[in-house]
């Protein structure tokens, strides 16, 4: 990563939050500020190489409550309050109503619902391997329950065996593998590595188990028809969790919607398809803003 970045900690909802600052690189006076919701169990580094091909926008990325450098919520951390969260980071950042929203995976439902609960906070809306269908229905639902027993083991057993658990490396690299799609070696290992050092950066089990059971619980689907605003969903053709039918299902839910389907990409596509990820994004930003 060569761009820079001032590290921003701020009080928000009752606790220290951490928000990376990358400015600008030669961009036009009324470019759009983007701000950026991570992933289940990521941080802020999981963005970090679309936030690399976005050199003409300020974007905003923050750990979200709990996860990385950001301190934990007081109450339960589920949709209502991540979205609560983001809505007051924009009042804490000062960030006006022209500004992006963008969310990946779990972070498409944070986004999603943020910006139906606050219409005309944000101009646009992208969401990227947005959760298009419910985690306990379809193909994916037995490995969902799985998933689900292993956060409650986590969480039951006692303090030092659940942290065991949660942070076993060999259960992070099992579902490293699964989630990655590309053959690329030198790719596959960097993503290995990429969810070995940041899959585990969680304030408590507690926490963990709370956003994952929010995660599992919600869709982007909840909030669609609310979506007064630009709505770009970049989903991917090998997404475990939402295939090209449900998004495209998804998508017919919200009133004003683009859909792009990245080839041969999975549920990572901020790891394997940044470029054009981001590609997508600053051309519908700039169709939004001519």
């Amino acid at each position: 990563m060569n761009r820079a970045a001032t590290v921003r900690s701020l009080h928000v909802n009752g606790g220290l939050r951490r928000f990376w600052d990358f400015p600008p690189e030669g961009a036009a006076p009324d470019a759009p500020a983007i701000f950026m919701v991570h992933g289940f169990r990521g941080d802020h580094h999981g963005l970090l190489r679309i936030i690399e091909a976005l050199p003409a926008y300020r974007v905003l990325a923050p750990d979200l409550p709990g996860f990385g450098q950001s301190e934990p919520l007081d109450g339960t951390h589920d949709v209502a309050a991540y979205a609560a969260f983001v809505r007051s980071s924009m009042d804490r950042l000062a960030l006006g109503p022209q500004t992006v929203l963008v969310g990946h995976s779990f972070g498409s439902i944070i986004a999603a619902r943020a910006a139906a609960d606050a219409p005309g906070a944000f101009s646009a809306l992208v969401l990227i391997n947005p959760i298009s269908a419910p985690a306990l229905e379809g193909s994916s639902r037995i490995a969902t329950r799985l998933a689900e027993l292993y956060y409650r083991l986590g969480a039951a057993l006692p303090e030092q065996a659940g942290q065991a658990v949660l942070r076993n490396r060999i259960i992070v690299r099992a579902m490293s593998e699964l989630m990655a799609k590309t053959r690329d070696r030198p790719l596959r290992r960097w993503i290995h590595a990429q969810h070995r050092a940041y899959f585990s950066a969680f304030a408590s089990r507690e926490v963990v188990l709370q956003a994952f059971t929010a995660s599992i619980s919600a869709t982007v689907r909840d909030s669609a028809r609310r979506l007064q605003l630009p709505v770009l969903l970049i989903a991917a053709e090998r997404d475990d969790l939402g295939t090209v039918q449900t998004q495209q299902e998804l998508a017919a839910l919200m009133p004003d919607s683009t859909l792009v389907v990245l080839p041969e990409v999975g549920h990572l596509v901020h790891y394997e398809a940044p470029d054009a990820a981001a590609g997508h994004i600053a051309d519908f930003v700039e169709s939004r803003t001519r």
